[in-house]
């Protein structure tokens, strides 16, 4: 959908810098433009950020000079989000659930929001690029490429989507926050999830999931250590293991290198580069492409491209294909700590195709030997 000066333009405002400058820019291209923030989590507590962005909001749109609209979709949020991350947790998994915040709370039903309130299209702040068809690409700034969140957003709500800042540096939108006067110009970025915030992971996760301890055991079967629960560790992490000096074991740091759900028992290795931190490849679920699949992606036939297994990993070369439902990646070279729940997000060039969640991390074993693969590298 094209977009011309003067078109209503409904600007997502999270009450952080990111999106304040997007409407500011929009304002300055001569649009008319219109404020929504949405509450998606009302817990009243000290953790909870919801009020003080709310506050933040309306700042922004008073030194805009904008109106702002505010809704309220904890309801959706809890539905149609919270309960698959709670799902995913009780299944051994390490969910992402901004992934499926953008797909159905952002250009879901906020989206349909926005155009009730008569936006010709829906701005937000990301650092990523949509193309007039929908096809979406990386942000220009390497280091805040948001592509990875926006994988499962289908082709229909790009085309509907504009993202001011898709071709600007971070350091430029601070800048111009502060040119502009805007009260949260040196606004801290949030991190982690954002119902979470910076309370204590394991003490939020554990009033919907309780406790199961369990025994933390090196490869060899050797108890090293005692776990809370399988669900609140993740592969690859160090912190908070509480393994000690281990008789006849060397200085090395622990990870986690799996879970052992049948006999409720952490795996944990020593030293980044033990074997079992390592894959050649992974499987996925369906997976959602926001075109049309690949034309070289048919069942059986092997296609080239770059993969993400995390937000902020460089993109790693592989090849992929399909097997019936779900997705076969190898490696062009091994990967760490590749963890189920999260995505692995395709990548020609700098346009993201799609993804599909990980299900299982794949040895090099588990991994045949492929023919020359075709390599994608035309739009789809």
């Amino acid at each position: 959908m094209s977009t011309r000066s003067g078109d209503k333009i409904i600007c997502a405002l999270s009450g952080g810098v990111d999106s304040a400058v997007a409407a500011r820019l929009l304002l300055a291209q001569g649009h008319a433009v219109e404020g929504l923030h949405m509450t998606n989590w009302d817990d009243d507590d000290a953790y909870c950020t919801a009020a003080r962005d709310l506050a933040d909001a309306r700042q922004i749109c008073a030194d805009l000079g904008i109106v702002l609209h505010h809704v309220n979709f904890a309801r959706e949020y809890r539905e149609q989000v919270f309960a698959a991350f709670l799902e995913d947790y009780r299944s051994g998994l390490t969910p992402n659930p901004d992934v499926l915040c953008n797909r159905e709370i952002k250009f879901g039903v906020l989206l349909e929001y926005a155009r009730r309130l008569g936006g010709r299209r829906l701005a937000t702040g990301h650092y990523a690029r949509v193309a007039a068809d929908g096809r979406l690409r990386k942000g220009a700034d390497p280091g805040k490429d948001q592509s990875y969140f926006l994988h499962q957003v289908s082709r229909e709500a790009l085309a509907d989507a504009v993202f001011p800042l898709g071709d600007r540096q971070k350091s430029d939108v601070r800048r111009l926050a502060n040119d502009a006067g805007l009260s949260v110009y040196d606004k801290p970025d949030s991190t982690g999830i954002c119902f979470i915030g910076e309370r204590p992971f394991r003490a939020f996760l554990s009033r919907f999931i309780p406790e199961l301890p369990g025994d933390i055991e090196a490869p060899d079967g050797r108890v090293v250590g005692a776990h809370h629960g399988l669900a609140y560790y993740t592969l690859g992490q160090r912190q908070g293991l509480g393994i000690g000096g281990v008789k006849g074991g060397a200085g090395a740091p622990w990870f986690v290198a799996g879970k052992d759900e049948a006999r409720n028992v952490l795996i944990a290795v020593q030293g980044r580069a033990h074997p079992a931190l390592w894959s050649a490849g992974l499987e996925t679920g369906p997976p959602h492409w926001i075109g049309a699949a690949p034309a070289a992606l048919s069942d059986g036939h092997e296609f080239a491209c770059h993969v993400k297994t995390r937000y902020r990993q460089p993109d790693v070369a592989c090849v992929a294909v399909r097997c019936e439902e779900r997705l076969r990646i190898r490696f062009d070279a091994p990967q760490w700590a590749v963890t189920p729940g999260q995505y692995a997000v395709l990548y020609a060039g700098d346009e993201c195709l799609g993804g599909g969640q990980i299900t299982t991390a794949l040895d090099a074993d588990a991994v045949p030997a492929a023919p020359v693969a075709d390599t994608l590298t035309a739009p789809l």
